[in-house]
């Protein structure tokens, strides 16, 4: 009897409204990138070997399970570009093109109207602590359609005269691709990647 009783209460409750509506969770956008080109002379990862557990600092989806770095301290999102070098004193800088032309990080500020976000700026940042690595990630769930460029730029080599690896790693919605390119002062100081999004 009060089983019954509960259930018509429970009903009055839905037919007035009062209960909260269940609602879905609206479908993921998916990205998919398309035209990718990596540097010239510069092969392409875009297969996924799970060599185990994440690790910071590599710009490496070590896991395989589509995010860079996790957990490491850097924010991630449907677009994320990650760049790492180990030669401690070399400043090497990542710059991100948008479809507008607009430069994330900008001079001023490392946060776009767009929905871009830049982390760190290694060296130099308390928080590098030796461990060079640059990010910018995309907050939202449409990013801007259309070409983008990433630079790769040798800002200041600081007399170092070999030149200075960096591994390049992008999340483009449920993949991830890099690659390792060599900068060195003269005329090796900036590589691009680009791709699109239709």
């Amino acid at each position: 009897m009060a089983g019954r009783r509960l259930l018509t209460i429970a009903f009055h409750l839905v037919a007035a409204g009062c209960l909260p509506k269940t609602t879905t969770k609206p479908p993921e956008t998916r990205t998919a990138a398309t035209n990718l080109a990596p540097p010239p002379g510069t092969a392409l990862e875009q297969a996924c070997t799970p060599t185990g557990p994440e690790l910071c600092f590599n710009a490496i989806d070590d896991n395989c399970n589509g995010v860079i770095d996790e957990g490491c301290g850097l924010q991630t999102g449907l677009l994320q570009f990650t760049i790492a070098w180990n030669v401690a004193q070399a400043d090497v800088n990542l710059v991100v093109v948008t479809p507008s032309g607009e430069r994330v990080p900008t001079d001023h500020a490392r946060s776009t109207p767009s929905g871009f976000h830049s982390d760190r700026d290694c060296p130099g940042e308390d928080g590098c602590g030796g461990q060079n690595i640059e990010n910018v990630s995309f907050d939202g769930t449409d990013p801007p359609r259309g070409h983008y460029a990433v630079e790769i730029i040798l800002a200041d080599s600081h007399g170092i005269d070999e030149p200075v690896r960096v591994h390049f790693g992008a999340r483009l919605g449920s993949r991830t691709v890099g690659f390792a390119v060599d900068l060195a002062p003269g005329e090796d100081t900036k590589k691009a990647f680009s791709f699109d999004i239709p």
